[in-house]
């Protein structure tokens, strides 16, 4: 996969409040990063949906949360592409990290942006 054609891989949340990307990033990828207004549970729930509908193959889910808090990271991938979807916040806050490349780098690190 070319990596120009990557963003159109990316969903935008919903209920999105900010939206910051796409940026390079080593090997080839993009870094996004998104403001969204909605519980962690919620808008990761939504997101996995929003990315399986794009066409990922979500292959890891690791969530936490508790006390009105919580996320979740997903890594996936698109064909030969690969991503990490890194979602967490408290209450009706969420922030999400998206870094999506056109094949798994050999360190597939995706840091969160600033807030």
């Amino acid at each position: 996969m070319a990596a120009d054609k990557l963003p159109s891989l990316v969903p935008t949340p919903a209920n999105s409040q900010t939206t910051k990307g796409p940026d390079n990033i080593a090997d080839g990828g993009i870094h996004l990063y998104f403001q969204v207004n909605g519980s962690p549970a919620d808008v990761m729930t939504a997101y996995k949906a929003a990315l399986e509908e794009k066409g990922w193959t979500v292959t890891t889910m690791v969530t936490s949360g508790g006390q009105g808090g919580g996320g979740a990271t997903y890594t996936g991938t698109n064909g030969g592409a690969y991503g990490v979807f890194d979602g967490g916040g408290y209450s009706t806050n969420t922030y999400l990290d998206v870094c999506a490349w056109p094949t798994k780098p050999a360190n597939p690190n995706c840091s969160r942006g600033d807030r």
